[in-house]
């Protein structure tokens, strides 16, 4: 997911300013880059806090719904440079992380929880916002 994410953004330098309609949202290059980061950090804290064996902090991101002033920033190749870097480092994290736990540990489910295996297949779906704002001329 983050090599797909990655390899659309290379083009985003060459965003226009407008915003890019998706569904019921609008999406940007940054915001594009906020959402897939934040959706990372996010279940990498739920990970964390389950194999702790301490309570989640409920996540208070303003997800899609919101626009910042911030991602509606030109995105130059510095940004693209500095979103690479972000999240290779955080896909290294996840990797190591899992490729540490067990098959049960992966697939054990609290109550009504998604097992850890299923929020990694999960995270692929960060791929939408990237789509969203999908490869530019």
């Amino acid at each position: 997911m983050i090599a797909q994410v990655l390899d659309l953004a290379q083009t985003w330098p060459r965003w226009n300013g407008v915003p890019l309609p998706a569904d019921d949202r609008v999406y940007t290059p940054h915001k594009a880059i906020r959402r897939v980061t934040d959706h990372l950090i996010d279940h990498l804290a739920e990970i964390e806090a389950r194999l702790a064996g301490v309570p989640t902090i409920p996540d208070r991101w303003h997800a899609s719904a919101t626009t910042t002033a911030a991602d509606l920033a030109e995105f130059t190749p510095l940004d693209l440079d500095e979103a690479r870097s972000r999240l290779t480092r955080l896909s290294q994290i996840f990797e190591v992380r899992l490729r540490l736990l067990s098959e049960v540990e992966l697939d054990h489910r609290d109550s009504d929880a998604w097992s850890i295996r299923q929020v990694a297949f999960h995270l692929e779906e960060s791929l939408y916002y990237a789509e969203a704002v999908g490869r530019l001329p």
